[in-house]
Order: C-alpha cells, then structure tokens, then sequence
C-alpha cells in the first residue's frame, strides 16, 4: 500500500479505534483518528483522506448521516465497519454511497484486502481522464468504444447487459445494490423489481464468466447486489 496514503478513522469505541491504528499504521498508512460524527466530517474536509473507515453506530450524528453528508461534496471511498450486520443496514449505507460494508468483528486481512481495493478506487477517480479501458484476467471493456471482449474475442451484449457491465466498471470494487442499478438503467418507476437485476446479470455472467456458478469477475453480494473485483 501506498505510505503517503490518509486513513480516517471514524469510530467511538476506544479499543476498536486502537486496533485500526495499529492495524493501518502498521502498513505503512498515516492515520487521523476521529470519535463522533461531527469531528469525522470536519477531519474529512480539513484533512482530504484518501479512504474512510466508519462505523454506523456513532453518537450524535450516526453513520448513515455522515455518509450522506459527506457524499455531498466528497468522493473519497468510504468503508463501512458496524456491528450492525442486518442486510437492511448494508443497502442503507450503500444506497447512501458507501462503497463498501464490513460487519464487526473482522479478521485483518479482511479489512486490509479492502483498504487495498479502495485505495485503488481512489487513485483511479483521482487519474480522472485516464485510459477508459477496464482489464481484469481474460476480460476486457472499453467503455470508449463500447466493446467488450473475453480472451481477445468480442462478446456481443444487449443494451442492457453492455449499461449493468458499464455500470459495475465505473465503480469497480465497490457493492453496488439492486436498488441502485435499477435506478441507473431502469429508472425509479422499476422501483423493488430486484428480479431484473438478477436475470440480466445471470445472462452477462453467461457471456463473460468462464463459470458462471463461480464467478470470477462479477461478485454477488446476498441480499445487497453485486461487485466487480479489480483483481483476479
């Protein structure tokens, strides 16, 4: 990892904000630490962070609302870590721009491989303008000239299939919910018709997947949606 890289750390419970210290600190991260709501929105302004780590569980102003809050002016990833393992709780903070959720407690080299992926996400928001081209093992999309190809040859997607795979490349390692893909393609009249989701990504996974039982580009999320992983 990057050791220019900033983590903030949103977290009231002093033993768990000690244990992400040490943890990140220990590879090579710089850490700001904050324990409230109100003070982590401030660190994220006053100190743009390169990956937030937040609980939901805060007094005051709980996570859900920072999130929300800092969406509205920030892209920098932000990691969800909360007690609070209901699938209802993940697609609220996802929904509300999370980019990903760890239920506690979690091992380290779960959290880590995590930072890793956010870091990732980051820089390549932050190389805005870059080559439009996504690769990942076999596969290939560029989202320039609108092709998608497995193992050098072209697959052919629908509208649909080319807009979900589209969709998961602009923000590869991060879950995206049902909700928001019927959002960006169907628009808010499909509103709770999860099952659209479901039946197009199983025929994009059939297109792009070497096993689609066991996919290897196109993670599902159970109960909350799908991710894109950036390494494979």
């Amino acid at each position: 990892m990057s050791d220019e890289a900033v983590i903030l750390v949103i977290e009231d419970e002093v033993p768990m904000r000690r244990f992400l210290r040490a943890l990140v600190a220990g590879h090579g991260l710089r850490v700001v630490e904050a324990a409230s709501g109100e003070e982590g929105i401030a660190l994220a302004a006053s100190h743009a962070p390169d990956v937030i780590l937040l609980d939901l569980g805060l007094p005051g102003v709980d996570g859900l609302e920072v999130t929300r809050r800092i969406r509205e002016w920030s892209e920098t990833p932000i990691i969800v870590i909360s007690a609070r393992g209901l699938e209802e709780d993940k697609v609220r903070a996802l929904d509300l721009g999370a980019d990903d959720y760890l239920t506690k407690p979690f091992g380290a080299s779960e959290l880590l491989a995590r930072l890793r992926v956010a870091l990732r996400h980051a820089g390549r928001r932050a190389a805005e303008g870059a080559d439009p081209r996504f690769v990942l093992g076999d596969l290939e999309v560029d989202l320039a000239a609108r092709v998608v190809r497995v193992r050098g040859e072209e697959v052919h997607l629908t509208p649909i299939e080319y807009r979900l795979l589209a969709l998961l490349v602009r923000h590869a390692g991060r879950v995206l919910t049902h909700r928001h893909f019927l959002r960006e393609i169907w628009g808010p009249g499909a509103s709770g018709q999860d099952h659209y989701v479901r039946v197009h990504m199983s025929q994009l996974r059939r297109k792009i997947e070497e096993d689609p039982a066991q996919p290897r580009y196109v993670i599902t999320e159970t109960g909350v949606g799908y991710r894109l992983r950036t390494d494979a």
